[in-house]
């Protein structure tokens, strides 16, 4: 198996699963990055680990499937292929358009900031705290064509303290993100999360 990471973030939790890589134990090849900017965090921490990395700039107006199909051919050149390869979305902050989802059918994987169905969105993590949550987490699940809709992969926990602000809370979810998320990669690699 191969995976490529999609990301326009930080790269945060893409440091730590190219680490993984490199000291082996993550065994799945990794193919690059393909980001829609050279000024995201991402670049430079992919980069730094000695990976590929390939940019699809977006054109004014262009719609979500138009600009994700070029994304396709991006992953296509990079040698990925939708029966070998995972998409891993590592941040990506952009919507996928059903006919991408379509084309990496259970092949895109996702870590969301909350135990889904809880939460879904771009505001998890304040939507947890406003609702007065106990608990939180993070769920590493495929996307399908709906927003954080998609069959989950796997889940864990983390409390939430009556001291935490966005902040606080956000960097423990982090902390299972960044130890959970090569774990799946390698599970997928060894055959027990079944695509």
């Amino acid at each position: 198996m191969k995976f490529i990471i999609l990301s326009s973030s930080r790269g945060s939790t893409a440091k730590v699963v190219l680490d993984r890589v490199n000291d082996g134990d993550v065994t799945m090849e990794c193919l690059g990055l393909v980001t829609d900017s050279d000024d995201r965090g991402c670049v430079s921490v992919v980069r730094d680990a000695g990976f590929p990395i390939y940019r699809v700039d977006r054109e004014d107006g262009e719609t979500r499937e138009d600009y994700d199909k070029k994304l396709h051919e991006m992953i296509l050149e990079a040698g990925g292929d939708p029966k070998d390869t995972v998409v891993a979305a590592l941040g990506w902050m952009f919507i996928l358009s059903p006919w991408f989802v379509a084309q990496w059918k259970n092949r895109i994987i996702n870590v969301h900031p909350a135990l889904l169905p809880a939460h879904p969105g771009a505001h998890a993590i304040t939507d947890a705290l406003k609702a007065g949550d106990e608990i939180s987490g993070m769920t590493i699940h495929f996307i399908d064509e709906g927003v954080d809709t998609g069959p989950i992969i796997l889940q864990k926990e983390c409390a939430v303290l009556p001291s935490d602000d966005e902040e606080a809370l956000k960097d423990r979810i982090q902390l299972l993100e960044r130890e959970w998320y090569p774990k799946v990669l390698q599970m997928i690699e060894e055959g027990e999360v079944s695509l």
